[in-house]
Parts: structure tokens; sequence; C-alpha cells
């Protein structure tokens, strides 16, 4: 789910450090179909915080080809009274659908194929992808967890669990792998950026992605107030511990930078402790239930390694 969102925000880092982008930079200068509706001033700092404006559009994302999916986003107009950077409200899918459109024209290659080259293939995550090919689909077998609606007995999500659900490259919500290696992802982050000798981002790019770039601003999707960085979320427990959605629990430091995905996973650094959390289930319980999860097993990892 949305834990995918930092790995596409790291390729867009990838091109700003070789000055092919850089987050000022308005969409229309790669995208200028994207110039709609008033959102000419969008840039992609606002869509890496979440203050684009442009959350809703009349896509079918199960159906709609790549094409049509961005063709829709670009004719969506921004949301009445939005002011860009200034208003907020998570984008489930609009905005990251955006930026990987951005990343495909500047490098004229295929996003799936940009992060199996870029991340995927230099961390080691070689059973990692955002859209699996059928024939690896195949090939893993029972390797591939069903998911279920726990709201509703347990009743398999078909669409999630198929061959062309898993196919689809939707780079917001689409990331399949192992946990472990979500986990590999955030240790190279960790580390500088580096790891086993593959350097995927300089220490100074990560910083300024994991950074406070959006400070005490109440998310109108979430409805509640919550910092953001650009493609991560900072520990937003100073605005309510056990409000904040999709928190990292009560002994995280303030430092903690990470992301959660639609009530399943969760992945995140904690720098003062040099520790990286990786976790998964495969049953939506519904958010209330979720977000109790979520806070016990971040909440008792910290316990049970004496970092309370």
């Amino acid at each position: 789910m949305s834990s995918t969102k930092p790995i596409v925000a790291v390729a867009f880092a990838q091109l700003w450090e070789k000055n092919l982008v850089a987050p000022d930079t308005p969409v229309i200068e790669v995208i200028p179909e994207f110039n709609n509706g008033g959102k000419a001033e969008v840039t992609f700092h606002h869509i890496l915080t979440h203050t684009g404006g442009f959350r809703n559009a009349d896509v079918h994302w199960d159906q709609d080809p790549w094409e049509t999916v961005i063709a829709k986003i670009c004719r969506t107009p921004l949301e009445p009274g939005w002011q860009p950077g200034h208003t907020a409200g998570y984008h489930v899918a609009t905005g990251w659908y955006i930026l990987a459109e951005a990343i495909q024209r500047l490098t004229h290659r295929p996003l799936a194929d940009v992060l199996r080259t870029s991340i995927f293939a230099p961390l080691g995550m070689d059973d990692s992808w955002i859209g699996i090919p059928a024939p690896s689909y195949y090939s893993y077998e029972d390797r591939i967890a069903p998911i279920y609606d726990a709201t509703k007995g347990l009743e398999p999500h078909e669409f999630f669990n198929s061959e062309s659900g898993a196919a689809i490259v939707r780079p917001g919500g689409n990331g399949r792998g192992p946990i472990r290696e979500l986990a590999t992802f955030y240790r190279a982050l960790r580390d500088g950026g580096e790891l086993n000798g593959q350097r995927i981002l300089k220490p100074q790019t990560i910083e300024a992605l994991v950074a406070r770039h959006r400070i005490g601003l109440h998310d109108q999707t979430f409805r509640h107030k919550m910092d953001w960085g650009l493609g991560f979320v900072p520990n937003s427990a100073l605005y309510g511990e056990r409000t904040v959605p999709y928190g990292y629990g009560p002994h995280a430091s303030s430092k903690a930078f990470g992301h959660s995905g639609w009530q399943s996973s969760c992945a995140f650094v904690d720098p003062e402790h040099q520790l990286v959390i990786a976790w998964v289930c495969n049953g939506t319980p519904g958010e209330p239930r979720h977000h109790r999860r979520q806070r016990a097993p971040n909440t008792a990892i910290y316990e049970d390694l004496g970092l309370t």
C-alpha cells in the first residue's frame, strides 16, 4: 500500500541530485498538460508534502491505462479554496502518479525499470516490485500472502490478490515484496544512503527528504494535524500520540521518519536509536482497529529492546 511512496520519492531525489529537477520546480515544466484548473503554481514540493490540492480525480485505478490516469489527473482542477503549500490533505494516489510520470519523462524509461535499476537492484531487494510481471508472480506461488478484508469475516480482497492487481504499476500504493526488503531500503537511509558498498543517495539529500517541510497543518484527509517531509512522514506524536494516524508509538524519538500503508504495513527509521522497524499484516480491519494494532507492535518493540 502507501509504504510504497518513499521509494518513489527517493527515485525523484536521485534525479534532483543529477540537477534534472528540484522540489521547487513547477510540475508544468515537466508535464505541460498539468496546467489546468488553477494548478499552474503547483510544484513537486507541494506534491511531496501533500499540499497540491488535486486529491480527487475521476479515475478507475484498477481499470484505466496509465495514460488515461495521467490525463484525468491533469484535467482535475484545484480544489475550491485550496492554497498550494498552505492547505494540506493527503493525496492517496493522484500526487504520486504525477510524481512518477515526471520521473518517466525525465529518464525516458518506465517507472518500474527505474526503480529496479536505481534502488531495488543496488540494495539487493531482488524480490521487490511496483508491478510484478506475470512470470514472477506465478514463480512466487505461495510466497505471496493473500490480503483479507477483516471487516467482513476475512473475505479476500480479490483484486489485490489477483495477477492483474499485482501487476499494476500504481506508484503510491502497489509495492510488493518481503517486508525484510522494505527494511533494507530503510537501513540504507539510516546509514546515509549507502548499504553494502552501494549508494542510492547522498546523506545531505536524505536529510532534506526527512526534514519537516510541512509543519503544524491540519490534514483534511486524515482530519488530524500532521507534519510532513518530502515523501516521508516525520513523527507527529506531538499532536497527540494516541490520536495521530499511522503513528510510530509512544517511545519513538522525535527524529523518527517513515511511512505506513493502508491498514496493513508500517516502516520507519528512528535515528536516535539507530533502529529500523518494518512489519506488515495481511488483514485490513478498518481504520480505528488498525490504528490500535499499529501502536501495539511499535510500542512492544521498543519495550522489548529496553528503549523506553
